[in-house]
């Protein structure tokens, strides 16, 4: 059965974003390469683990995940990759404001759902058909389905950084029980993918 798998760069500490994000700040007030150094300086040798971050059928993600913009869409943002997204099929961004849908290069479509992460999620499982679906951030989204019981498996990218504040993965979900599926480490992170056990595991453990 498709897993709805959490993808995400964090810290040593399991910060994943800082706090006042804008358009020159895309992951707010944190060092630009804390969390992401890796893919950028060192694309070869995460070549693997940068693939299957995007190897989907669909992805959901929050807003600010997709943008800067806040309350109603009073610009044409279309997000932050270009017009060639690397997502290259549907994905869906949740917000509190409507807007048509946007049709990118490469196949990518981003489609803006008002009614929760329940409605996402059965929205990205009915288009990616047999493939898995991607949570692909931020923290707060993240955190959201994790809440819900609605994620399968952890991917992580855990960066030899410690930033000290900013937005938490984990933050406020309650007790986990994870099984390690995998691990490999490069030079500048460490790939750490958990199935994420049911709720009565954790509270047995």
């Amino acid at each position: 059965m498709p897993a709805v798998v959490a993808t995400m760069s964090l810290s040593l500490d399991g910060i994943g974003a800082g706090v006042n994000q804008t358009e020159e700040r895309p992951f707010g007030e944190v060092p630009e390469d804390a969390l992401h150094r890796w893919m950028f300086e060192t694309p070869d040798e995460n070549r693997p683990e940068i693939d299957a971050i995007v190897d989907a059928g669909a992805f959901i993600m929050g807003r600010h995940m997709f943008g800067p913009v806040r309350g109603a869409w009073d610009r044409d943002w279309r997000g932050w990759w270009g017009p060639n997204p690397p997502y290259h099929a549907p994905v869906f961004v949740l917000t509190h404001y409507p807007r048509e849908s946007i049709e990118m290069e490469g196949g990518t479509t981003f489609h803006f759902v008002t009614d929760g992460i329940h409605a996402a999620l059965d929205r990205a499982r009915d288009a990616a058909g047999d493939r898995d679906v991607h949570v692909a951030g931020g923290v707060s989204t993240t955190n959201a389905y994790l809440a819900a019981g609605l994620v399968d498996e952890l991917a992580l990218q855990i960066s030899p950084s410690i930033i000290g504040g900013g937005l938490r993965l984990f933050d406020g979900i309650g007790p986990y029980r994870l099984e390690q599926i995998s691990g490999r480490t490069t030079s500048l992170v460490t790939h750490v993918r958990y199935r994420v056990l049911p709720a009565e595991a954790a509270e047995s453990a």
